[in-house]
Formats: C-alpha cells, structure tokens, sequence
C-alpha cells in the first residue's frame, strides 16, 4: 500500500491511493434487463432503481442518503464554511419591476426570508405586502412560481406549488382589498396568462386533469382556456389546442385592445409555429408561421405584429406584419440582422426597444416608431453586466431594466425613452445590497481557446486579485451548453464566488447549444452534434492544465439539469481528466429519458431513440451506457430531489449505483435525493444552505484546500 499526502500551504494533494480503499457502500444489486433497440442489445442493470415509491428502491435511497451524509458529515470546516455560504446568502433577491397604473409590482427575498415575497409600489415608494409565501408554510416549501398583474393593477393572478413540485395553482388577488377571489384554477405549471384590458378575465393555459388523458400524458396537452372572473374553471371555454399533438407548447400575448390573440405553439428550442385571432370577430385562429424551421416572437399591438425572428438571420432580426393582411409576402423589414444577437424586443408607446448582446457585452437600442430609422438611440450597460430582464407597459414611457454581474447583485431601473439622446437621467431604481463587497477582491477576465475541431470558445475566469495560478491552483469548471441558454454574467456568490475565496478558479465556458452567438452556436451542440457540447468543456479542461492554471488533481467540474447530463458525459468520457464533479438534477440514461416527466418534450433538442439514427448517437454518449467496469472514475456527488418534476431522479440513482460498482478507486461516488425539493426553482433558503454547504466542502475536501 501507498499513500502519500504532500501538505503545500492550503493545498494537500493526494499523489496515490491504494484500490483497497474503495468505499463500503451500501449493496445495490444489479438485476439487468435486456432491451434490444434498432439491432443493438443495451443492458441495463439498474432498471429497478427507477420506480422512486417501490419500497425497495425507497429503503435503497434512504441508505444511499445516510451513508452521504455520515461522509459529508466528517469533513473538515463545514461550519465555517456555513457561516460563509450564509452570509452570503443574505443578499437576498430581486426580480424585474413590473408597471401598471400608478404602481408597480415586483418580488424580492430578504436576507432571512425562505422565499421571496410579492409586493405593490405605490409613485411615492410606500410599499405594500401582495403575497408572502413565507407565512404559508413554516418550513418554506410553499413558493410564488409566477404572477401577472391586470392592466389597471387592481388585481393579480399568480400561481403558488409546494416541495418544489412546480404543480401551480392559480389564484386571483384583489390589490386593494389583499384577499383572494373566487376563482382558483388548478394544473396551471408554468402558466402563460394574458389579462383582458377591462380586468375583467384572461386567457390562460392549463393541463388535463388525471383521468381525463391516458395515464402518463397529465405533463403534456396544455391548451388555452378563457376565464371570466367569478365563473366555474370547469365551464371555461377551450380556446386553442383541441386535437392538437400532445407535446405542443402553447404562449400567449395580446394586443393592448384586446382584438389580437397570439399563440406561439412551441416545438422545441429551435422552432415555433404562430397562430392568432381577431377577438372582436367569430373567426378561427389563422396561422401567421407554420412549419418554418425557425423562431418567431410576436409583439401584437393594435394595428402591427412586430415579430423577432432568426429566419435566415440567425442572429435574429425584426419584421412587422400587418395582423389584417398578414401573408408573408406583405412582411417588412424593420431591424435588420447585425453582428450581434438580439436578445428581445419590446413596444413601449412609440419605441421598438431592442435588447443586444455582442459576446458576453449587452445594451439596448431605441428607435421611435413613427419616425423611422432616422430616430435612433441606445443604452450602453457597464462592461461585466447582464440585461437579465425587462418590463413595460404597452401605452408607457418606461422601460424597466434590470441587470447583475458576477459581482454586483440586481439593479433595476426605470428608463425614459425618449430621453436617452438627451442624456436625461434615470427614473428611480431598485438596488440589491450585498454584505460582501467583492469589487475590490475578485478579479473576472475573459479567455477563449480551441475546441477539438478548431471552434473558439469564450471562457471567463473568476479569481482572487492578485492571484498567480501555479499549475496546481484549484479550479471548478462549470458549463450548461443547450437549449439555446446563455450563460452570461450573474450574481450567484455561493456558485460563483465561493472556490475564490478559497484562493482557487472559477471558469465559466460558453459552449455550444447556448444561445450566446446566436441560432448558429445552438444548432452546433444539439441532436446529432452534441458532441460537441462535450467536446468544448474536455478542451476548455485540456486549455486549463495546458495554460498551468491547475492540473488534473486540482480540477473539478460542476453542472445542473442538462449541465448535469454534460459533468456526466465529460466523467464517462474523459475520467482521467478531473478530481471531482457535482453532477446535479442530471440526465443520465438517454436511451429512457423521453420516457419520464416531460421528457417529451426535450425529444427537438436531444434527438428520440426511437428512431435509428438517433438512438445511434444518443447511445454514443449517453452517460448511463459508457460507463465501464475496473475504470478509476473522479469523486461524483450527485444532487437531485423526490420533487422533481423536470428530470426524474431515476437518473441520479441508476449513474450512481452503477458508478459505485464500477469504480475501482477510492474516491466517492455519492448520491444526495433531498426531501421536499424540486428541480431548483423555489427552494427555500435554509434548504439552499444546506446543499452549497454540502456540495463545497465536498469540492474543497476534494481539491485539497485545508480549511
């Protein structure tokens, strides 16, 4: 036996391990079944792990859970640690202000509160309590999923779900009164709502209820509903997507009027079809685009459709319509495609705002409707920031803007368009307060390199001013790379900040599948390229050791949902590359994920292996099917939770007692399942804590950083 610990100021570095060392996990036996697929035979072992209330696989998982937190439980520093992550969780959070009226409604979260909370502002900046979900459950499970207020802002309609379940319930609020209406509407997930301009109901979606479609399509067949407040949901008329395909994804807007109802019906991340009508008449819904290979947004207003589209633009570009003769033959160009991508458009009273980003920069142009190109002007953000969101009213003068960086938590603020040639200042804005300063000590820097087929890929750099990476300077690695996401810049201390102050590197890669150079780059790593995601975050690893920022025992890779799929691509492919990974809310099995929860609806960007070609290429890469006995696989922590109700947890539990098999070596492949939690959105603060205490001081155990 060898075992050699070399102690360098903080860093201990583990220069060999004894394969005896392996862990005892607990037993997870394999019970295989054969599926032969287009002429190929796939085993698979761990089958039985994906019914998550079977008792044995309940029992299976309290194990696995008990014996990850007795190993957690042993690391050093854990409460310093804590006391670290905590303070800086008190920066709390902002979402974009919202205009109607004489006030505005926004949500923000408090250094202390488990979930923020919605309020009303009124022009002097009295503020009033809407909606705190906080009072609702003491354990902070019960979350705001979304809320839209009515033209007058009299009234809002907002969803609420529990345990990260994302299973919304709508209900109406009466502002002025602070009680709830009659009307409540369950099966409303990820609501689109469009408020009719008398306050007097909404067009809204919603999903079947169980028993009313064939068990398994509850997560599919969203339709359009019509409300009238006061009357019975179950007497609302079905609007759009009678007979429609299940995996339709209808969104909704309407025009200030009332007259023009859009329904963006998505088919994937890189293509929609459009369908409107004229409310005013007993007319059909029309078809605007259909069966284009490509996306359309449409901003309807009285008497144009302004419609953002990367139609052979893949950068995007504005067109109008005339909603009255829509034939694409009348479109007119209004914006033209330019080098950078434009991210939104908005229509606030006579100016077509236009968000851009150029790299990782972003700023929006204004141009003034009724007198054409010749009136034109722009706003710049400070280098380092991101537009994260935007807000209007259709009749307005404001545009509310909010944006963040990776050091500077959200600002949002009100702009008058109009004034920005004049250089007139802002309208008043809303600031979050962070408890650390971290201008003055974290350095961000942009690099780029080359992928294995010659593509540039930006990458950006966190670290300590002052800090000279030495060839062995830890380092985590974190990437997502699909469904047309761009990873810009974003105030997440815990994620971003934490590896810094412990003298390391974070590195965030822009890979392809993002949305960050346009169409082009999402096409680059979706279907049958996603090798390429993979490829990119290999090589940005080979850049990292190559350029002596760290070595492979220093590197650690980190990922969520499809960044998840993506840490467990890279270990399965390149297991000799790092030192650890956090592998969270993953995908695994690509050969059974459209299979589950709304897997379906994922079948645009992955590819379906029920058709040949596809499943040739998903079998090349799927995590689950490249794993290999008597491989030394990095240190795994796999994070999920009981509630997800995106990716199934059955993916974190067949990789991670296959992994546990598999591996030949000491290092711990862990499974953390979290009770009463989703996929992410709406965790609670002290459920927040607990995971980034658990998953950074596995990672700086890892990485030999000595608290």
């Amino acid at each position: 036996m060898r075992c050699l610990i070399v102690v360098t100021g903080l860093i201990a570095t583990s220069v060999s391990f004894a394969e005896s060392a392996k862990p005892a996990y607990p037993p997870s036996k394999p019970e295989p079944v054969s599926d032969t697929l287009h002429g190929v035979t796939v085993i698979d072992p761990y089958r039985w792990l994906e019914k998550g209330d079977a008792p044995a696989v309940v029992d299976w998982t309290a194990k696995q859970n008990a014996f990850t937190r007795e190993w957690l439980a042993k690391l050093p520093g854990r409460e310093a640690l804590r006391d670290r992550l905590d303070k800086m969780l008190d920066v709390g959070s902002l979402s974009i202000v919202v205009p109607r009226g004489k006030v505005v409604f926004y949500a923000e979260r408090s250094a202390r509160q488990n979930q923020p909370v919605l309020y009303v502002e009124d022009q002097s900046r009295r503020r009033t309590v809407i909606i705190d979900p906080n009072e609702l459950a003491k354990d902070g499970t019960v979350t705001l999923d979304w809320w839209f207020p009515s033209p007058d802002g009299s009234k809002i309609a907002y969803g609420l779900s529990s345990s990260g379940s994302e299973q919304s319930t709508l209900r109406v609020r009466d502002v002025a009164m602070g009680k709830d209406m009659r009307d409540v509407i369950e099966r409303t997930r990820a609501c689109s709502l469009a408020w009719l301009p008398d306050g007097s109901g909404f067009y809204y979606t919603r999903y079947p209820k169980p028993g009313s479609v064939p068990a398994g399509q509850e997560n599919y067949n969203r339709r359009v509903f019509r409300h009238k407040l006061g009357d019975d949901p179950a007497d609302d008329e079905l609007i759009f997507g009678k007979d429609r395909e299940a995996a339709d994804w209808p969104q909704l807007a309407l025009s200030p009027d009332g007259r023009w109802l859009v329904v963006h019906v998505e088919k994937g991340w890189a293509r929609n079809d459009v369908f409107f009508r004229d409310m005013f008449k007993n007319e059909e819904f029309a078809s605007l685009v259909e069966e284009v290979p490509a996306l359309f947004r449409v901003v309807p207003r009285d008497d144009a459709f302004y419609i953002q589209t990367n139609e052979k633009a893949p950068r995007y570009k504005v067109m109008t319509a005339n909603p009255r003769q829509p034939a694409r033959a009348n479109w007119k160009q209004t914006v033209p495609e330019s080098v950078r991508v434009l991210d939104e458009i908005r229509v606030v009273g006579d100016h077509l705002c236009c968000v851009y980003r150029e790299g990782l920069e972003t700023g929006i142009d204004f141009q003034a409707l009724s007198k054409g190109v010749n009136s034109r002007g722009s706003l710049t953000i400070p280098a380092g920031e991101a537009i994260t969101a935007t807000a209007s009213e259709s009749n307005g003068s404001l545009l509310y803007v909010a944006t963040q960086s990776y050091l500077k938590p959200t600002r949002v603020e009100a702009i008058k368009l109009g004034a920005i040639e004049k250089g007139q200042p802002a309208a008043p804005e809303w600031q979050l307060k962070s408890p650390v300063e971290y201008s003055e000590q974290i350095d961000v820097r942009l690099v780029s390199y080359t992928s294995k087929d010659g593509t540039k890929v930006p990458m950006t750099l966190i670290m300590k001013k002052g800090l000279k990476p030495d060839g062995k300077t830890p380092t985590v690695l974190y990437g997502y790379g699909g469904f047309n996401i761009s990873l810009t810049p974003a105030f997440n201390p815990m994620r971003y900040l934490t590896i810094c102050e412990y003298g390391g590197i974070m590195a965030i890669v822009n890979l392809r599948g993002g949305g960050e150079f346009g169409e082009t780059w999402h096409e680059a790593g979706m279907l049958s390229k996603k090798q390429n995601v993979f490829d990119d975050f290999i090589a940005a690893a080979e850049f990292l050791i190559s350029e002596k920022y760290t070595d492979r025992d220093h590197l650690a890779i980190m990922g969520r949902s499809n960044g998840g799929l993506l840490v467990a691509a890279a270990i399965t492919q390149r297991p000799d590359l790092f030192k650890a990974a956090i592998c969270g809310v993953p995908l695994t099995d690509m050969l059974r994920y459209h299979r589950f929860l709304i897997g379906k609806l994922w079948v645009p960007e992955f590819g379906s292996p029920d058709e040949a070609d596809e499943f040739k290429v998903l079998h090349a890469y799927s995590p689950y099917h490249r794993v290999k006995d008597g491989t030394r696989y990095p240190a795994t922590l796999f994070t999920t939770a009981e509630s997800d109700t995106r990716v199934d947890p059955m993916h974190a539990r067949k990789m991670a007692a296959l992994l546990q098999t598999a591996s030949k070596g000491p290092e711990p492949i862990l499974l953390r399942l979290e009770e009463k939690a989703g996929h992410g959105q709406g965790k609670p603060r002290a459920k927040l804590l607990d995971e980034e205490v658990d998953v950074w001081s596995f990672l700086l155990d890892q990485l030999g950083i000595k608290q």
